[in-house]
């Protein structure tokens, strides 16, 4: 039988999962406005999670958030490995377990950014794609590799495209706020989930073209992705779209953090 204390351990978790979307959304906004800055030249730091956590860590409370951020990513993280060995919502199903293990993947990785600046540490993080890129294409058969695991960021991306147009995404919540609060979510959603799947995508290119041209210096992650953006005609309309999606998106977690299924 399950003890109160069982339950009451789990509803812990629970709540410390669920403020992982908040904080997944806080870096998510962050990135918004630094890829903004971007778009209209003002520099500052890397638009991407190595760039927003930087951000948070110039704080008068920075180190605190940081460390909140590091249980909460934690607690997610957890929960998503707990969903891909078990199931969730009574289901066994091999997808849904993959993808629970992708994004336990991920959560799990950003815990361990947030706990590198919440020490004082953290780097850049396209250097630091690019440094594991060319560990990666050193290996036998790296340029394939390099290739492959390009291809399937472009696939996680195009999968973001899908789930935001199709609108897949309302299945990750119980339901949408009441009032007019729901159709501005649902909006939210798509933008947030569109404009993401794009710029995965332009990361999964840029992995693939390091592999095609033998160079780990164009894998550059999130950050670089959004100054090919930029570079390209009518690039700044274009980042500044991505950008807005980045802030929708992180809006939206906020919501699923609240609403989501968990």
């Amino acid at each position: 039988m399950t003890t109160n204390g069982t339950v009451n351990a789990q509803r812990s978790w629970e709540l410390a999962a669920r403020a992982g979307y908040v904080v997944s959304g806080v870096l998510h906004i962050l990135i918004g406005v630094l890829a903004l800055r971007l778009a209209f030249g003002s520099g500052g730091e890397q638009a991407d999670q190595s760039g927003a956590l930087s951000t948070i860590a110039s704080t008068p409370f920075g180190a605190v958030v940081l460390w909140f951020s590091v249980v909460a990513f934690l607690a997610l993280g957890a929960w998503q490995v707990a969903k891909a060995i078990h199931g969730s919502f009574g289901s066994n199903d091999t997808g849904a377990r993959a993808k629970a293990a992708g994004r336990a993947a991920v959560y799990l990785a950003l815990a361990f950014a947030a706990l590198s600046f919440a020490r004082g540490g953290g780097s850049d993080a396209s250097t630091q794609t690019a440094d594991a890129t060319a560990k990666l294409m050193s290996a036998p058969g790296g340029r394939l590799l390099v290739g492959a695991v390009g291809l399937a960021i472009i696939g996680v991306g195009a999968y973001h495209v899908y789930k935001g147009w199709k609108k897949k995404f309302l299945e990750d919540l119980h339901r949408l706020p009441s009032g007019t609060a729901g159709p501005v979510v649902r909006r939210l959603g798509v933008l947030g989930y569109v404009s993401k799947g794009v710029a995965l995508g332009i990361v999964g290119v840029l992995f693939v073209t390091a592999a095609v041209e033998a160079d780990p210096s164009k894998s550059t992650g999130l950050d670089g992705a959004l100054h090919t953006l930029r570079d390209q005609p009518a690039g700044v309309v274009l980042l500044v779209i991505i950008a807005l999606g980045f802030v929708a998106y992180g809006v939206y977690s906020f919501v699923r953090a609240r609403y989501g299924r968990i």
